[in-house]
């Protein structure tokens, strides 16, 4: 059974990231209704749709060659064959594959209807549906779009924006974001608003307009006061290049000192004690 709730808000900024006070979602629309079954169906035949079904095989009629028989039907001693384009030949036709076929789900208006409407109340139950009150860019500016995600701190989200008709500004600006997905109020599907983690509405697209509010000033973000991470990388690189230098500059002067060092002179044989002699004389006369 659907579940329902009564008088949903959502939060609203404005399109340069000031926190508005909070609004009343339209009550024909979000009425906290969500519906499982169907919003599983229309998802699915969302996706079916997108398949192309492109898979074609030939079998042995479509194959090339093969008019006549490989050899004659009797007498070789081999298994009679007609064709060489026959199923069990190398090269030959295909038994039972695919043709190419057709996904198409047909899904009705009013369950689609109602399937984007439960996408809606859930994501608005979740508290992750945001109005902005007016999408006016003068010209594409991804850094615009980016400085309002994050003032919403939804920039490691995946951002839904929804905008009234089509507009072309708004739809270049985001087209880099890999995260961010812009598209007019009226084409989004059950699909779009369950793949997002937060949904962006334009207040004229649910109905209303709101009072134009004064842009807060933003305080830039204070720079670090240690060396960016380019600098350090690459006095890090200076410094281990130096070290490398250095460390051969030293190895070809042990070297050099090596060669110009005299040879040291072989050990004359050592006599050995007369004693010794004497002694072993004594052993013989004995």
């Amino acid at each position: 059974m659907p579940e329902s709730t009564n008088s949903l808000k959502a939060t609203a900024y404005t399109a340069g990231g000031t926190e508005r006070d909070r609004v009343d979602l339209p009550g024909d629309l979000f009425d906290g209704t969500i519906n499982m079954p169907v919003m599983h169906q229309a998802v699915k035949a969302y996706m079916s749709n997108q398949r192309l079904g492109l898979a074609y095989t030939k079998t042995r009629g479509l194959v090339a060659g093969g008019n006549q028989k490989p050899w004659k039907q009797k007498g070789t001693g081999r298994a009679r064959q007609g064709s060489r384009r026959a199923p069990q030949w190398v090269g030959g036709g295909t038994v039972f594959g695919p043709t190419g076929r057709k996904y198409d789900q047909t899904v009705p208006r009013q369950i689609r209807a109602l399937a984007r409407k439960s996408a809606l109340n859930a994501r608005a139950r979740e508290d992750a549906v945001i109005v902005i009150d007016n999408f006016n860019y003068d010209a594409p500016s991804t850094k615009q779009l980016v400085s309002l995600l994050s003032a919403l701190g939804v920039t490691d989200k995946k951002v839904l924006i929804l905008t009234d008709g089509l507009k072309k500004n708004v739809f270049l600006s985001g087209r880099n974001l890999q995260r961010t997905h812009v598209m007019p109020y009226a084409d989004v599907s059950t699909y779009h608003i369950l793949w997002s983690d937060v949904v962006l509405v334009e207040s004229s697209a649910l109905g209303y307009q709101l009072e134009s509010v004064a842009e807060k000033p933003r305080a830039a973000k204070p720079k670090p006061e240690g060396k960016s991470r380019g600098a350090a990388k690459a006095e890090a690189k200076a410094e281990k290049a130096a070290t490398r230098r250095a460390t051969a500059k030293k190895a070809t002067r042990t070297a050099a000192q090596e060669s110009r060092a005299p040879k040291p002179k072989a050990k004359a044989k050592t006599k050995k004690p007369a004693a010794k002699k004497s002694a072993g004389k004594k052993k013989g006369r004995k």
